[in-house]
């Protein structure tokens, strides 16, 4: 348990960046139906996880997790993109996100598709501005990023996610999906971190197994919320797995065997962050509430 509360650390930093992503997209020289649809989603509501993360890491630095506020933006823009065009009629064809109107069911599939283009590219420009980065830092930060949510992470994660509707797939083969698909943007927040707060090497490697298992334990945890979450907590449908005959962890392993997954995943992130030498409260606290969220 931190001396700082997550709950309030949460508030304040998640006000922070959407204060943040309203004046980068209210600032944009571009078309008014493009920025009202990248608005939206950024809008839509959401734990801002992926920034929360990114701060406490931060704060487990003792630096002022203002200093990633950049960084936690352009994340966000990075992760509402993906969002929007998961949710498309040709990715997943989802009708709700966060309980409103997908993108497309609002503009319409050609501005969604532009929305989501626009905050992917602008992500990289917000990024070049972090403020109190050396040059050096900010190239490690953008060829992470890149990397994190490129086809060696994210777009490589969504796509093997696809190949595997109608297959029985290994739970190594599932694994890869997530770690990618969702693992990776996640793993970004920690480490983006630690670029800017001038890690050490084992204190790298502590922070990168730490973001492995709770990458993980985040999506078991989706997994299960399909089968046990209310629609009205999710903001969307619940079952849609099923529907889709995709490979989770529950049908791989049985509702139980995931459960158990998900607490290995836990214990062991939380033990990566042991020999970190960091002020690490907020992480731990971090991975219960990925853990035992319910949305």
């Amino acid at each position: 348990m931190s001396a700082v509360s997550l709950e309030s650390f949460t508030k304040k930093y998640k006000e922070l960046v959407e204060i943040r992503l309203d004046e980068l997209v209210t600032g944009l020289q571009a078309p008014e139906q493009v920025k009202e649809a990248m608005s939206y989603s950024l809008k839509a509501g959401g734990k801002r996880i992926r920034p929360v993360l990114l701060f406490a890491t931060l704060h487990a630095f003792k630096k002022d997790p203002a200093l990633g506020l950049e960084a936690a933006a352009a994340l966000e823009m990075i992760h509402t993109y993906s969002l929007i065009h998961d949710d498309l009629p040709s990715m997943d064809n989802d009708d709700l996100r966060r309980g409103k109107p997908t993108n497309h069911k609002v503009y319409g599939e050609a501005t969604a598709i532009l929305a989501g283009d626009g905050l992917l590219t602008y992500s990289f420009e917000v990024l070049c501005g972090t403020k109190g980065a050396s040059p050096e830092k900010i190239i490690r930060l953008i060829s992470l990023l890149a990397k994190s949510a490129g086809p060696e992470g994210m777009v490589g994660g969504q796509a093997a996610d696809m190949e595997g509707e109608n297959k029985s797939l290994t739970v190594e083969e599932l694994q890869y999906i997530h770690k990618n698909k969702t693992g990776r943007l996640l793993a970004f927040s920690v480490m983006a971190a630690a670029i800017l707060a001038d890690a050490t090497e084992s204190q790298v490697r502590s922070l990168e197994d730490y973001a492995y298992h709770i990458g993980l334990a985040f999506q078991i945890q989706d997994d299960i919320l399909d089968i046990e979450g209310r629609e009205d907590k999710m903001g969307k449908r619940v079952g849609s797995d099923e529907s889709k005959f995709k490979s989770t962890y529950p049908s791989l392993l049985t509702l139980d065997g995931a459960k158990e997954k998900l607490k290995s995943h836990l214990i062991k992130g939380k033990s990566a962050l042991a020999s970190s030498d960091l002020d690490n409260g907020l992480l731990v606290d971090i991975a219960d509430m990925i853990a035992s969220r319910d949305h």
